[in-house]
């Protein structure tokens, strides 16, 4: 995914300017905190379920003297945190168990270990699933030359919303305690590219660890201990300035009251941007605490969309499984996918500004569905929920396409619709018997006759797409309605664009 910069180095002159005099850390208490340490908070893209490492618990399901288990709390309708429950042992497998990230629909985490067969076997990383109620067996990420390269004592990583990116922090010196940030990227088959570093000012020659990528994609807040800050190790945030992902901005001391005299690390912010949690030893109730703040603008990454809802089929109203993806438009390119959840049907998905987006949910036996957003201008963090409703494939059953573009008023196809007529080329070739009609719909502006024929030429040109992507001209046809079958009435905008349409009807199945 591509990114457009705009980056105001003046604003990162100076340590302890990013927070307002004003801004208070607040210790989450004893529902969360406990006499023992609380490390690596990881809060979930809606801020309603935070992830944490507790150690040396008595309930962690090591009987050592030394352990590390994840545990979680959430909020309730009043905002206020649950007390902490244990993850089970599907999430806490060894002795020393850590979490990194989770996806934004919360099916997918990045945990400590290389996994196979559930056992781990040695130091790296393991993507763990849900289906349903359960959690897979772990399976390891491999990245080029890893295992090779990695020589410290301690290692972490965060990944990107898309999960396609993965920012890790370690040393390449034998039992070495002062690590550097490197970046791997997700290719085609399943393989993380071997590790680069990022440049300078992100690293220094001290220790730069507990990294975590915010949901822009831009934003990376870290731990070091480099010379200038106000104690042990410190909180800092830089800003990604291109796409290679190794140049970044000079990162800025996230100053009093984040930082401390002690030791000051394991960032973490939600979507929204509005709070962000960390641990600090500063007054804790034990070694280590989860507390919170209020984020200001220098602060707060860039504004995302949250969106969420669930896959339905129209006629059963059950969840259907399906495969979620959301792409930029007008290219087709693919920015991620989405896990679904069997259960309840629900699916999550982030996107940053500055892109028009097609969301697409494919399943065996429905016709593909598609919705787009056009985020290029738009900047303020919003939460859209939108069911993706899927029809069975049958004779009779009639689709929109959400996502056919236009030139206002003609019938030239624009080629932000390329990806969503490929797909209909596409499931049209996996069912060779499947005759369909493309239909074109107009508002009630302009005059009857005009908007038969631009209806009729839209459908035409749509018709003629799908013919020369080698359907057979016999199993397409297609018919402008002009303004005669309106889904609602033609008194507002809203309406008229709902009316606006091109519809694809399954003839024969």
């Amino acid at each position: 995914m591509k990114f457009a910069f705009t980056i105001f180095l003046s604003v990162y002159l100076s340590v302890g300017n990013v927070f307002a005099q004003k801004t208070e850390v607040t210790n989450l208490g004893s529902s969360i905190n406990s006499i023992y340490s609380e490390l690596n908070p990881i809060i979930s893209s809606d801020g309603r379920t935070l992830y944490f490492i507790r150690s040396n618990h008595p309930q962690n399901f090591s009987q050592t003297s030394e352990s590390q288990d994840i545990w979680y709390s959430v909020k309730d309708k009043n905002g206020d945190w649950t007390p902490a429950q244990h993850a089970g042992k599907q999430l806490n497998r060894q002795q020393f168990n850590t979490l990194y990230n989770v996806s934004p629909d919360g099916n997918k985490m990045l945990i400590g270990g290389a996994y196979s067969d559930s056992v781990n076997f040695e130091i790296g990383y393991s993507f763990i699933e849900r289906s349903g109620n359960k959690w897979n067996s772990p399976h390891q990420l491999k990245i080029k030359n890893f295992e090779y390269r990695i020589k410290g004592d301690f290692s972490s990583a965060t990944l990107s919303s898309d999960n396609k990116v993965l920012i890790i922090s370690f040393s390449e010196q034998d039992s070495s305690r002062v690590n550097d940030l490197y970046v791997s990227f997700l290719s085609d088959n399943g393989a993380w590219s071997e590790p680069k570093i990022l440049s300078t000012p992100v690293n220094t020659d001290f220790d730069e660890t507990t990294p975590f990528l915010s949901a822009d994609g831009i934003t990376l807040y870290f731990s070091s201990n480099r010379p200038g800050g106000l104690g042990s190790n410190d909180i800092y945030m830089c800003k990604r300035l291109d796409d290679t992902w190794r140049k970044w901005s000079v990162p800025v001391n996230l100053g009093a009251p984040v930082n401390t005299p002690e030791w000051d690390a394991y960032f973490t912010i939600p979507a929204s941007g509005e709070e962000a949690y960390f641990v600090s030893s500063q007054n804790s109730m034990g070694k280590a605490d989860i507390v919170s703040v209020k984020t200001n603008g220098l602060l707060k990454p860039k504004p995302v969309v949250l969106l969420r809802g669930k896959v339905i089929n129209v006629k059963t109203n059950k969840p259907v499984e399906a495969d979620i993806r959301y792409e930029i438009l007008p290219g087709g390119e693919e920015a991620g996918k989405a896990d679904f959840n069997a259960i309840n049907g629900d699916y999550k998905i982030i996107l940053p500004y500055g892109f028009h987006y097609g969301i697409s949910a494919n399943a065996k036996g429905f016709l593909p569905v598609s919705i787009n957003f056009d985020l290029t201008s738009e900047n303020v963090y919003e939460e859209i929920n939108k069911d993706l409703i899927l029809i069975p494939l049958e004779a009779g059953s009639v689709i929109r396409l959400n996502n056919i573009f236009f030139t206002k008023g003609k019938s030239d196809l624009k080629s932000e619709s390329y990806p969503e007529l490929d797909r209909i080329v596409k499931i049209m070739k996996e069912y060779p018997s499947m005759v369909i009609e493309v239909g074109g719909h107009t508002d009630n502006n302009g005059t009857e006759e005009e908007n038969l024929i631009l209806s009729n030429d839209r459908s035409w040109i749509v018709k003629n797409y799908i013919n020369s992507k080698g359907i057979t001209i016999g199993r397409i046809s297609s018919r402008g309605y002009g303004e005669y079958v309106p889904l609602v009435n033609n008194k507002t905008e809203e309406n008229r664009q709902l009316n606006r349409r091109v519809e694809i009807k399954v003839v024969k199945f």
